[in-house]
C-alpha cells in the first residue's frame, strides 16, 4: 500500500519545527499552531519531536487517503510557496491558487488557514477521485496489490 506521509518528509519539515510545519503535516493542526506560537515550545518540543515522528507517521496513514493528490509535494509546496498559492494549483485549486497569488495567500489569513485544513483537504480530493479508504491493510487491499 502506498503510504500518504513520508518520515523523510516529516524530518524536512522538523528542521523547521518551531513553525509547527512537521505537526502539521502529520494532521497535528492545534499542537501545530502551538508550536508556531510559541517556537516549537520553547525549542523543548522540537526536539522531542525527533522521537515522535515515526508515531505521528503511522498515526497519519491510518487517517488519509491516498490518491491523484500527494499529501508530501502539497505540504512541501505549502510550507515554502503557500503565500503564492501554488500548492492550491497543485490540487487542481486553480482559481483560489490564482487568488492567492496576486492576494499573498489571502494576506496571509488563508495561507494559515490552509496549514490547518490541507490533509483534510487532499483526503477530499482524492476521495472524489476514487482513493481507497483510509485505515490498514485489509486483506482484499493486499490482494489486488
Amino acid at each position: 500500500m502506498q503510504p500518504t506521509h513520508s518520515k523523510t518528509i516529516g524530518y524536512v519539515l522538523w528542521i523547521f519545527g518551531f513553525t509547527g510545519s512537521h505537526r502539521f503535516y502529520f494532521g497535528k493542526p492545534i499542537s501545530g499552531l502551538i508550536w508556531l506560537l510559541t517556537g516549537g515550545l520553547f525549542l523543548v518540543g522540537w526536539i522531542v519531536d525527533l522521537f515522535l515522528i515515526p508515531g505521528m507517521e503511522r498515526k497519519a496513514e491510518l487517517r488519509y487517503r491516498i490518491g491523484p493528490v500527494d499529501y508530501s509535494v502539497a505540504w512541501i509546496l505549502q510550507t515554502f510557496l503557500g503565500y503564492l498559492g501554488i500548492h492550491r494549483m497543485y490540487m487542481g485549486k486553480w482559481l483560489t491558487g490564482l487568488l492567492y497569488l496576486v492576494t499573498g495567500g489571502l494576506f496571509a489569513v488563508g495561507w494559515a488557514y490552509d496549514f490547518c485544513t490541507l490533509n483534510t483537504q487532499i483526503t477530499e480530493i482524492n476521495a472524489r477521485k476514487g482513493g481507497p479508504a483510509p485505515g490498514p491493510p485489509r486483506a482484499d487491499r493486499l490482494i489486488e496489490g
